[in-house]
């Protein structure tokens, strides 16, 4: 029985053994890629980080002494018979109604001419991005409109349409602004547009999706992660089955010194390795899934004839910032006004600046004077009207008694809302179902800024925790960093010292 343990354990170590040879020689140049990628990335953040003079619009407040004219006689004397949204905007010491029409392009209109401001969102797309950048002199060299993300301009941007303006600088800075809620999407200098091209072709891999599409980059990076899993499984098998013979190597050649240790790294790393395979697989695997969040939008169309109103009739304090804002709700139609307010301080420390809070009043269009608190519920009825067309969950399922949390959110938090949403305020709504369904609503805007369920936690907490390292957060962000940059290094060396090894064999 002896003889034929021993002979089944060692034709089993031979196999895996080989088997793992064959596994490392596929996988070399995904790991490399994917190391030396990973490496780049916190190293760009603190060595390669850019800045930006400006990050928000500040101190846009309506001037009321500029507006002659309501926005139903602006739209009837440009003969407009519909819309979609509005709001006020200044730029060039002058104020405009922003228009969105039927057609779902932005119109601007003088306040107090009422007259049609021609290329208008091009001409305020580009005063956004040098009033971002504090550069009135350099040249545009390019200005495009996204209505898709691209190779650049990553989904983790979540704006669009956004307008992408090039200019001729020593950086070339690329802007990226969004008109519709004059926000800085992102910006990109030349070093960052060439980080970004590295990152995502070696370690997402989009090259594939230039070949083919999507799904095939999915499949292959997926059909890589786990022949690198079962390569490192391999790896750790013969380490364990091999303990013996292992501490009896007689490390006196450069191979076999080699070969030594790259089995001690191997298993001092095996944990970080399996981590970022496995929430690296996790990650890919959820991009099958098809990301609908720009899409979940309720634009009803307003009638001209319906929306006659005067807004200097309103009872607000005009040296606060105010964002307007058409509703559809319950059949009725609304004006929304946001004030927005900064409790002011002497702090110069940017991370603790102090947060803005918003007063959010609804006010039918004939009664002006009787402002309404209907943010939350219009909150919920968003979530019903876009779960119509969009069917996350079952409608019964969307009751107002079946939700267990309701909360407005002014700051991200780091659980389920972080800083990579961009959107604020939003509204969280949780409600009472299997999945844990949450939803994040930007009831500004009348969009799902975010939804949630248990799946996606998983697939958020495991890439957080072992892909980003999350939980050494308590450590700072330089020590976490300097973790990453370590572990990939270390993995990095691991994989060449066993393409070695497999060369002088």
């Amino acid at each position: 029985m002896r003889t034929k343990d021993s002979k089944f354990k060692k034709r089993l170590k031979q196999n895996i053994y080989k088997y793992h040879k064959y596994l490392a020689f596929f996988t070399i140049l995904p790991v490399i890629f994917w190391s030396l990628s990973g490496i780049m990335h916190p190293m760009m953040s603190h060595f390669f980080k850019p800045e930006i003079a400006k990050e928000y619009l500040e101190n846009q407040r309506i001037d009321t002494t500029k507006i002659n004219f309501t926005l139903k006689e602006v739209l009837t004397k440009n003969n407009i018979n519909s819309i979609k949204n509005f709001r006020i905007v200044s730029f060039k010491n002058q104020q405009f109604y922003q228009v969105k029409n039927s057609k779902n392009e932005f119109m601007y209109f003088n306040t107090q001419t009422s007259n049609l401001l021609k290329n208008g969102d091009n001409l305020y797309a580009e005063w956004l991005s040098r009033y971002f950048l504090n550069d009135s002199i350099s040249k545009v060299s390019n200005h495009i409109v996204l209505t898709e993300f691209d190779n650049q301009y990553k989904y983790i941007n979540r704006y669009l349409p956004v307008h992408k303006i090039s200019y001729n600088r020593n950086d070339e800075m690329e802007i990226y602004v969004e008109t519709a809620s004059s926000k800085l999407a992102t910006f990109n200098p030349k070093s960052r547009q060439a980080f970004i091209w590295f990152f995502d072709t070696f370690h997402n891999f989009s090259f594939i999706e230039k070949i083919s599409n999507e799904y095939a980059r999915i499949i292959l990076v997926g059909f890589s992660l786990s022949i690198i899993l079962l390569s490192a499984l391999s790896g750790l098998i013969i380490y364990g089955l091999f303990w013996k013979q292992f501490k009896k190597i007689n490390t006196t050649t450069s191979e076999l010194k080699a070969r030594k240790n790259h089995r001690k790294l191997g298993l001092l790393f095996s944990f970080f390795t399996f981590a970022f395979v496995l929430s690296g697989l996790f990650h890919i695997i959820k991009k099958w899934e098809p990301n609908t969040i720009t899409s979940l939008v309720y634009e009803p169309i307003f009638k001209t004839k319906s929306i006659d109103f005067d807004i200097k009739k309103l009872n607000l304090d005009w040296n606060e910032e105010i964002n307007f804002g058409l509703i559809n709700f319950n059949n009725k139609t609304y004006l929304r006004s946001s004030t927005k307010k900064i409790e002011k301080n002497d702090n110069k420390d940017l991370k603790n600046k102090p947060k803005p809070s918003y007063t959010i009043s609804f006010y039918k269009i004939n009664q002006l004077n009787k402002p309404e608190d209907l943010d939350v519920k219009y909150a919920q009825f968003l979530v019903t009207e876009l779960n119509k067309e969009h069917q996350f969950i079952d409608r019964n399922l969307l009751e107002e008694s079946n939700q267990k949390e309701v909360a407005i959110l002014n700051d991200f938090d780091k659980k389920e809302y972080g800083f990579v949403n961009k959107r604020l305020p939003v509204i969280k709504i949780a409600y009472n179902t299997p999945e844990n369904n949450t939803f994040f609503i930007e009831t500004n805007t009348s969009r799902i800024a975010a939804k949630v369920n248990n799946y996606d936690r998983a697939e958020g907490y495991t890439f957080a925790l072992f892909h980003k390292f999350l939980y050494l957060e308590w450590a700072g962000k330089s020590i976490r960093d300097f973790v990453t940059v370590l572990t990939a290094l270390s993995i990095l060396v691991i994989c060449i010292m066993g393409l070695l090894i497999l060369k002088r064999k």
